[in-house]
């Protein structure tokens, strides 16, 4: 069992501040905190109900397991439906990005991007196709979101997120940056090559203007129909596709 104060403190990690503070973050589901354990993170604990753990398979003594019950694990959870399993995840440092690490490959850039389950459903797409790196602008929401971990569906394990100055960081590679506007050349029309920088904007305003004029190759997914946008996320998959395609 768990005491008051272990589910006041669990409960404090669906804030970004106390996930700061405390360099922790939930994930939920036993899908996803596989995901975890079989990657590089570290984890912390794991809040469980009967039975549950074998199905993790072979676990770190390092880890500390709790069995609770179900009345608290959806005291503990940031989900409506709780999913049996709920852990405790150390945030890794933050080490200096090498910007070499991008050459050779196609990597994201995020420009304030806001909905949680945008950025986790796009983390999620990233790994579909192979790629490494997310790099967000500071005024995107937190990768460490409960809802963004969420949406990724595990995702967020293997995908490398970056949170930068995009503006410095483009001036600083030589790399080819793809920015996906309205009124830029059709997709379908594009030869992407092996390696660059897929450029997303902030869902209601677009690109800042600043990073407008650092794009070499305006991109869109031409519009046959009559709806005014595409969500952003779904944007990414069909630019992610068509760049593998051509690779």
């Amino acid at each position: 069992m768990i005491s008051k104060s272990q589910i006041s403190f669990i409960k404090s990690l669906h804030q970004k501040k106390f996930r700061k503070e405390h360099g922790l973050f939930i994930v939920e589901g036993l899908k996803s905190i596989t995901e975890f354990i079989n990657s590089e993170f570290e984890i912390d604990s794991i809040y469980h109900l009967t039975d549950v753990v074998p199905k993790l398979g072979k676990l770190s003594q390092n880890i500390k397991l709790h069995q609770i019950s179900s009345d608290n694990l959806s005291k503990i959870s940031a989900l409506s439906a709780p999913q049996q399993l709920l852990a405790t995840i150390k945030i890794p440092s933050t080490e200096e990005f090498k910007i070499e690490l991008l050459e050779g490959n196609f990597s994201i850039a995020l420009d304030g991007i806001q909905d949680p389950g945008n950025l986790g459903t796009i983390i999620r797409t990233a790994d579909w196709f192979g790629i490494k790196y997310i790099i967000c602008s500071q005024d995107t929401v937190e990768a460490f979101n409960p809802k963004v971990v969420q949406a990724s569906m595990g995702s967020l394990a293997r995908v490398k997120i970056i949170y930068a100055d995009l503006k410095d960081l483009f001036s600083r590679t030589k790399l080819p940056v793809y920015g996906a506007l309205l009124d830029g050349q059709s997709i379908y029309k594009t030869t992407f090559g092996q390696e660059g920088i897929l450029l997303l904007g902030n869902e209601g305003k677009g690109i800042n203007a600043d990073l407008m004029k650092m794009i070499h190759f305006p991109v869109t997914i031409p519009r046959l129909g009559g709806a005014e946008s595409l969500n952003v996320a779904i944007s990414a998959s069909i630019f992610c596709s068509e760049i593998r395609r051509n690779c």
